[in-house]
């Protein structure tokens, strides 16, 4: 099982002080944070895709590769590459070259965003999202596997003997993640092709969560990928931990009442209580995160938000240690001590490469 962190990269001031980090403080701690992420032994680092302020996330690719040269084993992903309104060409070609600097270390998460101005931003409409995500990832799988591609659709200019470059690494593409919190199209378009499904839960019911991982993996051994409990499912989370869960709670609430999203809406301890959202000890985290078995079934990814909403860079360093040296040491016990032998592990280009042979 992999534990890691993400970061959709926006910028908020911090309720205590009224400043805001520049864009280019915020970009900088993003790199700090992915490079304690390697040094608290953590295994994924992700980044999500926005164009529009508060964030600074446009060009997850050129983040990551400075990342890659800065670190020596962590997994560098997205929290979300928008299939929608990317051309599939380009996500192909980035993505390839990534992996290769990578050495392999990289796999990246499909999502349709969830900013509706950016579809016209890049000339699409909006109504088309789940045809552009259908679509695009379609002719993305084919510029991967197949040396030269002759394609027409709705949505780009057709391809004549065209030839992405460079290749994957070993002829091996990058692992895919089909990221999505309300879509059953997405469930089925992950499962359809045996890729990866991650549920971002971290602002919904465990129901609504339930529902989707089980659709997913009821097509996926639909489509012939195996039994239903070997399909490959990852999930989000947010944690804010100190000591004592009282000053976890205390120093977090002013973040969480004036954050955009969770603010003006039920409060912190409803929130808690509804979704996955975990402000406490150590200890707690633990406990909560355990729970997500009992709820979800064996799944393989687990990522924290741990950034954001203007909590101060020492505080976030502070989350990544909290989690490398007593949080996820016990999950991984923990997590492994209960899965079946069958559960397979998350994919990575080494065991991909190997089941390729």
């Amino acid at each position: 099982m992999q534990f890691g962190i993400f970061t959709v990269g926006d910028i908020a001031p911090d309720p205590a002080t009224g400043r805001a980090p520049t864009e280019h403080e915020r970009i900088r701690r993003m790199v700090e944070t992915a490079l304690k992420a390697e040094e608290a032994g953590l295994d994924v680092f992700a980044m999500g895709e926005h164009h529009n302020p508060p964030f600074v996330t446009s060009s997850p690719t050129t983040i990551l590769g400075y990342i890659v040269a800065r670190t020596s084993r962590i997994l560098l992903s997205t929290s979300t590459t928008l299939i929608t309104t990317n051309d599939p060409v380009k996500i192909a070609e980035d993505f390839a070259t990534l992996q290769h600097l990578a050495e392999g270390r990289v796999d990246l998460m499909m999502g349709r965003g969830n900013t509706g101005p950016v579809y016209p931003w890049f000339g699409k409409d909006i109504r088309d999202g789940i045809a552009l995500a259908v679509e695009n990832y379609a002719l993305l799988r084919r510029l991967w596997r197949e040396d030269v591609v002759d394609w027409q659709g709705r949505f780009r200019t057709p391809l004549q003997s065209f030839t992405s470059t460079p290749r994957p690494l070993d002829g091996v593409p990058p692992f895919v993640w089909h990221g999505s919190i309300r879509s059953p199209e997405i469930a089925e378009q992950a499962a359809y092709y045996g890729d990866g499904f991650f549920h971002n839960n971290i602002f919904w019911p465990k129901e609504h969560t339930r529902r989707m991982i089980e659709l997913y993996r009821t097509r996926f051994e639909h489509y012939g990928h195996g039994p239903a409990d070997r399909a490959i499912v990852g999930l989000g989370g947010q944690v804010y931990m100190r000591r004592r869960s009282q000053d976890a709670i205390a120093e977090f609430r002013p973040f969480f009442d004036n954050s955009p999203t969770y603010g003006n809406g039920p409060s912190l301890e409803e929130t808690m209580r509804q979704t996955p959202l975990a402000v406490g000890s150590p200890q707690e985290i633990i406990d909560r995160t355990l729970r997500f078995r009992e709820d979800f079934g064996d799944y393989q990814r687990q990522l924290f938000n741990v950034d954001g909403m203007g909590l101060p860079h020492h505080a976030v360093l502070d989350q990544i240690e909290f989690l490398g040296e007593e949080v996820v040491p016990v999950l991984r016990k923990e997590f492994a001590s209960l899965r079946p032998a069958h559960i397979p592990d998350a994919p990575t280009h080494e065991s991909l490469k190997a089941a390729q042979r």
